[in-house]
């Protein structure tokens, strides 16, 4: 064996061993799927462990999203006449189970718990907080590749936006909440296996454009002498 294939067999048993020792995962997730999809009910209807609630939530949106898309329906007048099929179905039966023999129905009392409200507005505020600060890193152009990674998303779902209605676009994303889980789950190894192969060579190609065109763009002191001043 020659110097230069003994010298390639060991960077390859060198990478082979390094990606042994440490298991890449999508989106650099340490936990399990169901873990990290929150666990306890929420996680087994996006996994399909409750079969029956995942399906009537798929069948449901699909008769909705068929029901807008063929008939014409709007949201609006869907929901005002839901309402008032569901109102005048239990004024109905309040006022007629005397005559029937029958107990009224005991609509619940329904208020929302004040620390659930006050969880929600705070990781709302976090959220948002946490994308106003990017946005700001990126205008500011103090990283140049969340610059390109932003112009470059933004690009992509204006194509997606300007394909589909925005009713749409809310049954795809459904959808593809209830499905890529258990599908992610079933064929997690092969999953993780080509975005680790997609991540290296995406940033193959950051470097090659960052030694070729970024690094020899003049860089602008504006944001420095605004300091200074």
């Amino acid at each position: 064996m020659s110097e230069a294939e003994f010298s390639e067999s060991s960077e390859e048993m060198v990478q082979n061993e390094d990606l042994n020792q440490e298991k890449f995962h999508l989106f650099g997730r340490q936990k399990p799927v169901h873990s990290a999809l929150g666990g306890g009910k929420p996680a087994d209807v996006l996994l399909w462990r409750n079969k029956q609630i995942s399906g009537a939530l798929l069948a449901g949106a699909t008769v909705i999203w068929l029901l807008f898309e063929w008939k014409g329906y709007h949201l609006i007048p869907f929901l005002c006449h839901s309402l008032i099929l569901s109102l005048a179905t239990l004024f109905l039966w309040s006022n007629l189970s005397f005559f029937v023999n029958k107990s009224p129905y005991d609509f619940p009392e329904i208020a929302l718990p004040e620390d659930i409200c006050t969880s929600i507005a705070l990781l709302l505020r976090d959220r948002f907080n946490k994308a106003f600060g990017i946005f700001r890193e990126v205008a500011t152009g103090k990283d140049v590749k969340k610059f390109l990674c932003a112009i470059l998303g933004l690009w992509i779902v204006s194509i997606v936006g300007s394909c589909f209605d925005f009713l749409t676009l809310v049954y795809i994303m459904f959808v593809v909440l209830l499905t890529m889980p258990p599908l992610y789950e079933k064929h997690e190894d092969k999953v993780d296996n080509y975005a680790l192969k997609a991540k290296a060579k995406l940033k193959r190609q950051y470097s090659t454009l960052d030694e070729k065109v970024l690094q020899k763009l003049p860089k602008v002191p504006f944001v420095t002498d605004n300091k200074q001043h």
